[in-house]
């Protein structure tokens, strides 16, 4: 069984290459959704296997990090309690911050995975050496990535990247169950 939706050689030929993997907050780790209390309190609903990840991911020696257009605490309170290597918040001009953060890590771009699911990600998914996005993204965001998660945002999409890295690295078993006769 294919566990991830993947042209295999394709898909596993970039993401073995992946030494960082960034990702949008709102849309990826979580649904989109925005919960307002009657005192203009935010709250947001977080995905617990999208962090879960972090700490397998490091061990491999693959960094992460999270750059979002919004600017809300119960976001970088997430963000610290997931351990990512980075996050920035308020950043509405992804590329030129995402750029000065490969170049300090001295990597490439095409070391970089990124994930995404709305108009702010684009000009950041067609740089990065691999992209994708959540299975709810907004269509012509699917229609330039290289991998789309079987997962929505909110409910797994970062896991389900991270572990097809992880495979396309070697550092998980197999996704396939072989059926052979």
């Amino acid at each position: 069984m294919n566990h991830f939706n993947i042209n295999y050689k394709e898909v596993l030929s970039k993401a073995k290459d992946i030494k960082l993997i960034v990702t949008d907050l709102d849309g990826v780790l979580t649904d989109g959704g925005i919960v307002l209390d009657d005192n203009g309190m935010e709250y947001k609903r977080f995905q617990v296997k999208d962090g879960q990840i972090i700490r397998f991911l490091r061990e491999s020696g693959i960094k992460t990090g999270i750059i979002t257009g919004r600017d809300v605490s119960v976001s970088k309170i997430r963000c610290e309690q997931m351990g990512v290597d980075f996050h920035l918040h308020g950043v509405n001009d992804k590329w030129p911050t995402l750029l000065s953060i490969i170049t300090e890590m001295g990597l490439k771009t095409n070391q970089v995975a990124y994930i995404g699911d709305d108009i702010i990600d684009m000009e950041l998914l067609s740089h990065a050496g691999f992209s994708a996005a959540p299975a709810d993204a907004i269509f012509y965001i699917k229609d330039k990535v290289d991998y789309v998660t079987l997962k929505k945002g909110g409910e797994g999409a970062f896991r389900e990247l991270a572990d097809l890295i992880l495979y396309a690295n070697g550092n998980l078993p197999s996704p396939i169950t072989s059926t052979a006769n």
